[in-house]
């Protein structure tokens, strides 16, 4: 892309910006921005890291947009109403998007590499991105999480990593159809299945997007992601199962514990077999691990080296991650919020004995709104009899937005089902019913996207249930 300018992240707090800023920031371009949470008191420690990086934060009324050389960057969710974009309209200041510039700086790498689908790309980017880091590939990598192995002192937040190497790794978004703008030469698609979009507009926009690639790494447990195999020539696909024999790679023997898994992946070319052992849980990570590991392949980096840097990787911030302990009841943090998501949480909590407290916030009402049957499905079919669903209302921080469809629907079809599950109007409720039940031996498991201050909740149920216990 040309040299960095003048740019103003309009929601740089938000998981999508705040990475992207800092690239932006790397290679010298000016960035300022502003950000509702920040009005509103929320989320100070990430602003206090962007700030601490030379990043001047302005209110979010309008006032940090002063000059026409300024390019105002906006996600796609930011309305004309929004005083930043009145000010950059009344002032002649460029506006772009955060995915039209993201595209422009991966597309100009000289290899992109793009992990999509509905859902793993934020840890399938961290597997790969610490891989190819430990490989001396010197990637940059944008993530929309925190990457555990990148975290330090200094650096409190790491969804992103600056490299000076020809590789940029990529989480691609589809829900906005922002994927039709990138080009990779490496493109991963982990799965395909209902979040934001019709199936029809998401088998269109994945299937364009490994059509450009020169290498397509495809989940061939998934049927969506298999059948786009047929739009591709043989030494395009690349592919990776957990069950399927002729996949280039299989995974097989995988071994449980509550904290990892354990598997061998065999190359069905070479008959290469070598040990994986990952500090994360789940079968989902098997198949997010075999991804990475196909586009490390691509990348040069050897089967076995890859296996070994995997063993080191230590995971992604909020994604089934112990906020903690207090009275032999273990608070989890979660990142699940669609049904492919919250299906693997719940079967690879099971794989252990306790029961199940959660709570699910719902990360908009159009997203309920269209995925509320699927919704229903996942926690009638994976919930256990003793198992309990709580819901406050969809998080919601203002804007238009039909809201005609909550919780509450939600969670009375799920009772009909004949699961346990009740709606509450806010989180402060759903923290009092999850005090009250939980029990030694029970995992909270704390569910949702779009909202930073989950975890906070997460974190803030352990005193409550240590006082309370210790009272009985």
């Amino acid at each position: 892309m040309s040299a960095p300018g003048e740019y103003f992240f309009c929601g740089i707090g938000g998981s999508g910006m705040t990475p992207l800023a800092l690239i932006i920031l790397a290679r010298g371009g000016v960035v300022e921005g502003s950000d509702r949470a920040l009005d509103q008191g929320r989320n100070t420690e990430r602003f206090d890291f962007l700030r601490a990086r030379g990043v001047l934060l302005h209110p979010q009324d309008g006032s940090g947009i002063t000059r026409p050389s300024q390019i105002l960057v906006t996600s796609a969710a930011v309305e004309e109403t929004v005083p930043d974009v009145q000010a950059a309209r009344h002032i002649g200041a460029a506006i772009t998007t955060r995915a039209k510039l993201l595209a422009e700086l991966f597309n100009s790498a000289g290899t992109g590499i793009g992990i999509a689908g509905t859902s793993g790309k934020s840890t399938t980017v961290g597997m790969l991105g610490w891989i190819l880091h430990r490989a001396g590939k010197n990637p940059t990598i944008m993530n929309g999480a925190d990457m555990k192995n990148f975290l330090d002192a200094q650096t409190p937040f790491a969804s992103a990593r600056i490299g000076d190497g020809e590789l940029f790794v990529s989480e691609v978004d589809e829900s906005d159809g922002s994927i039709a703008l990138f080009e990779p030469r490496i493109a991963v698609l982990n799965n395909i299945s209902l979040d934001h979009k019709s199936l029809d507009e998401l088998r269109t926009l994945f299937r364009d997007f490994v059509a450009k690639a020169q290498t397509a790494v495809l989940n061939l447990d998934n049927a969506e992601t298999a059948a786009l195999l047929a739009g591709l020539k043989p030494e395009q696909a690349v592919t990776y199962s957990l069950n399927a024999a002729h996949a280039d790679l299989v995974a097989s023997r995988p071994v449980r514990s509550p904290a990892g898994i354990a598997f061998q992946v065999k190359e069905r070319e070479s008959g290469e077999t070598v040990a994986v052992s990952l500090n994360v849980p789940g079968l989902h990570n098997v198949a997010n691990a075999l991804a990475a590991l196909s586009a490390a392949q691509a990348c040069g980096v050897a089967l076995a080296a890859g296996a070994a840097h995997l063993g080191e990787f230590s995971g992604i911030h909020r994604r089934l991650e112990i906020a903690g302990s207090a009275s032999d009841i273990t608070v989890i943090d979660d990142f699940a919020h669609n049904p492919d998501k919250i299906s693997a949480t719940l079967e690879t909590m099971h794989a252990f004995p306790g029961r199940l407290l959660l709570m699910f916030q719902p990360h908009g009402y159009g997203p309920i709104r269209l995925m509320r049957d699927a919704l229903v499905e996942c926690f009638a079919t994976g919930l256990q009899d003793e198992d309990v669903l709580v819901m406050p209302e969809p998080v919601y921080f203002g804007g238009t937005t039909d809201r005609s469809v909550g919780s509450k629907d939600i969670v009375h079809q799920i009772q009909e089902r004949g699961r346990k599950a009740v709606a509450f109007p806010d989180r402060p409720a759903c923290a009092d019913e999850l005090v009250r039940l939980a029990r030694p031996g029970d995992r909270i498991v704390i569910m949702g996207a779009r909202d930073d201050s989950l975890s906070q909740f997460a974190r803030d149920l352990l005193p409550r249930l240590a006082a309370r216990h210790c009272r009985a």
